[in-house]
């Protein structure tokens, strides 16, 4: 049995997760624009399953089996689905109407995991994902939002899915034995898969007229937002809840926001600050409602002496 890291280690791990996320824009619009959507998010699932694939074989890691093999195919089939509604929301949107709807999956995460586990979280966590939702409203709204339009309707589907996603990664892996590497693997080359056989002979055309600065794209957004980011998030989700996953992760905004800045030019008025310092203040709130509340259910459970496992619930699970 694999001693359980602390809490800390796992919060700092999902926020990294939230900044690669972040950052990801720019480069998935620089890779967009030169190739194509669906070459551009074949190329990075491609790169991933490929690296990952060797990192598993040096690692000798075991591949799942059974229903381990077809929970990992279906987290894959859901990751695919993430990544496909939101790169043809954003497409078809505005880049404002979708980082605010994206950011509704830290509504919709603790609504899926309360039904799933019948333990209704307090009313003040709702309370902190809505502020973090209109802090996402204030950072993004210098343009201002547009009518919905189809694109609209595609990210808020990415946010359900996504919401099921991580809520499902927690439920369906925490307590198996199946290596986190080694399920993430199966889920990326789902992911390679579907979406190679969407971008069908544009793919090949596209991975020719590639040019260095776009090559180095496919590698940030395939090592860095998918193998580092995919498996962090597996591997975190089986130590910790869904709920507090997504409400950490939710912070990817603001690095969206200092990638901005810092890299792209871009200018934050008083409303951006303001909507930056809500989002920040609702995922510190978020996280210590949600603790307090899993830990009042261990408690209640088991009068505190499984106060460890209980907040664990993962504790079974070999680290990768």
């Amino acid at each position: 049995m694999t001693r359980r890291p602390p809490e800390i280690v796992v919060d700092v791990l999902l926020i990294a997760v939230a900044a690669v996320w972040g950052a990801s824009f720019l480069s998935a619009k620089e890779l967009t624009d030169e190739v194509g959507v669906a070459p551009a998010v074949a190329l990075r699932f491609i790169v991933a399953a490929v690296a990952l694939a060797v990192i598993c074989l040096v690692g000798r890691e075991r591949m799942p089996r059974g229903r381990g093999l077809a929970i990992a195919a279906l987290l894959g089939c859901s990751q695919a689905a993430v990544i496909g509604l939101e790169t043809a929301g954003v497409h078809l949107t505005s880049a404002t109407n979708a980082g605010l709807l994206i950011s509704l999956a830290l509504v919709f995460t603790p609504v899926l995991e309360s039904i799933a586990s019948r333990s209704w979280l307090p009313r003040s966590y709702f309370v902190a994902a809505v502020t973090a939702v209109v802090g996402v409203a204030l950072l993004i709204s210098g343009g201002g939002l547009r009518a919905p339009a189809v694109g609209d309707a595609l990210v808020i589907a990415a946010a359900v899915v996504r919401a099921f996603h991580v809520t499902a990664s927690a439920r369906l892996t925490r307590g198996r034995h199946d290596s986190t590497l080694a399920v993430v693997l199966v889920q990326l080359v789902v992911c390679a898969v579907t979406s190679s056989a969407v971008a069908g002979a544009d793919l090949p055309v596209a991975v020719g007229r590639l040019t260095a600065s776009g090559w180095a794209n496919v590698l940030f957004l395939g090592l860095l937002c998918s193998v580092f980011a995919f498996v962090v998030q597996l591997w975190a989700v089986r130590r910790t809840s869904a709920t507090r996953a997504s409400i950490l992760m939710g912070t990817e905004p603001v690095w969206a926001l200092a990638v901005g800045v810092a890299i792209g030019g871009e200018a934050v008025g008083l409303p951006g600050l303001a909507g930056a310092a809500l989002i920040i203040a609702a995922s510190y709130a978020g996280q210590a409602i949600e603790r307090r509340h899993r830990r009042g259910l261990a408690a209640s459970t088991d009068g505190g002496i499984g106060h460890a496992s209980s907040e664990t619930r993962g504790d079974a699970v070999p680290a990768a």
